[in-house]
């Protein structure tokens, strides 16, 4: 689906700054069309649909960014801002798969930004009337039910997929599965969005054409010629009699998952490499923590070569093997095969991208599908030879947790 050509509309945008200091996420008037990038009370959130447009297939990446160029390049804009994310931007969510591969721009008739302490409105067409907040749902019952892959199938996939890696058929692999939860009435995004900024700040919370999550992993981040991503691979979460300081330490020492997370950087580097000038690495990974689990992360940085836009940049890399596996095109076929399942956008980037094709886009982990009353879950994790397939269900349950707990918190 795509919309008209901007320049054929005549439509305008003025991005100016405005004195407020309100929660970005509490600016959301409705749960209708919510759209949300936010970490530490800073980012963008968005409202209205002044166009979208949706590629698919394994060219989508390219469609993407060739349909973005064309529409923000009609835009007339006056830009009182000068700010990454002021002007024209287009709320991006990209599918993992290239088949089905659904995928989502969106662009906001109202979107309002903070950056260092200062915030901005950017409007399309008219200027917005003041609009008013709708009280946000909450449910009241929720009734959780096996996915299109159950826990036990997920285990014998994971089983086979060690099978397969120890038969030096592939070195690792990413599997996930779904969990269903059902409500008693139509789920408000905000309500979601305003439980994981609350539990989870060290996360770019998002919000996406019903996607919706809270991921700490920068894919791509484009700025003045300049790209920036945080890799995570290889986790551990809490267990009694373990404290945290410990834990961290156990992970660090933990050969299976510093492999994992090798494979996962170097992929990185490797597909992004073509594209830069310069580029430099984390000599050893750090520990991420997070409330529900610790990560091993390593931070990637390069200067750009060329003019690579967010948009081709991401498909380049995507998907890492952090969220597909290595070698890649056999990591993606075993998924496929193994999971049986339509990871939709779960594990596709997912963020947002501005007229001069800089912009943020995350991977998009610890989120779920709502539609109406249902919201899809998705969780899985890496796998190497010496995976073990019970302590892989249980990394699963523990990373999908930020969703459980924001769903069914009472506040």
């Amino acid at each position: 689906m795509t919309a008209p050509n901007a320049r054929a509309t005549g439509l305008q945008a003025r991005s100016r700054v405005v004195a407020t200091d309100e929660d970005l996420l509490r600016l959301l008037p409705s749960a209708e069309g919510a759209l949300a990038w936010v970490m530490r009370g800073e980012g963008l959130v968005g409202w209205g649909e002044a166009a979208r447009f949706e590629p698919s297939g394994a060219d989508r990446f390219e469609q993407a960014d060739r349909w973005w160029r064309e529409y923000s390049a009609g835009i007339d804009c006056v830009d009182e801002v000068g700010l990454p994310g002021s002007g024209p931007v287009a709320f991006v969510s990209m599918a993992f798969a290239d088949d089905p591969g659904s995928s989502v721009l969106v662009v906001p008739r109202v979107l309002v930004g903070r950056r260092d302490g200062i915030t901005w409105v950017t409007e399309i067409g008219e200027p917005a009337e003041v609009h008013q907040v709708e009280p946000v749902r909450k449910p009241t019952t929720i009734a959780y039910s096996e996915g299109e892959l159950p826990v036990t199938e997920y285990r014998d996939a994971v089983a086979q997929a060690v099978k397969r890696m120890r038969a030096g058929e592939l070195a690792k692999v990413v599997l996930a599965h779904d969990l269903i939860a059902s409500t008693d009435e139509d789920v408000d995004p905000r309500f979601l969005l305003h439980g994981l900024a609350s539990k989870y700040p060290s996360c770019w919370v998002f919000s996406v054409d019903g996607l919706v999550g809270a991921t700490p992993e920068m894919l791509m981040r484009r700025q003045d010629s300049r790209v920036y991503s945080r890799v995570l691979a290889g986790t551990m979460w809490p267990h009694a009699g373990v404290d945290a300081d410990e834990l961290a330490q156990e992970l660090l020492a933990s050969a299976k998952n510093q492999g994992e997370h090798t494979y996962a950087v170097e992929s990185l580097a490797e597909e992004l490499r073509p594209f830069c000038s310069a580029m430099s690495v984390s000599p050893r990974p750090h520990v991420l923590r997070l409330p529900n689990v610790m990560h091993l992360a390593s931070d990637v940085a390069g200067e750009l070569a060329g003019e690579s836009s967010l948009l081709r940049l991401a498909g380049a890399v995507h998907p890492t093997a952090a969220v597909g596996g290595t070698p890649r095109a056999k990591a993606v076929a075993t998924i496929t095969e193994l999971e049986g399942m339509d990871r939709g956008r779960y594990a596709g980037p997912v963020g947002w991208v501005d007229a001069n094709g800089d912009g943020e886009v995350g991977i998009a982990l610890r989120c779920a599908e709502v539609s109406g009353s249902t919201v899809r879950l998705f969780a899985g994790g890496g796998l190497v030879p010496d995976s073990d397939p019970d302590t892989e269900v249980a990394e699963a349950a523990a990373k999908m947790i930020p969703i459980r707990d924001a769903l069914e918190r009472a506040d």
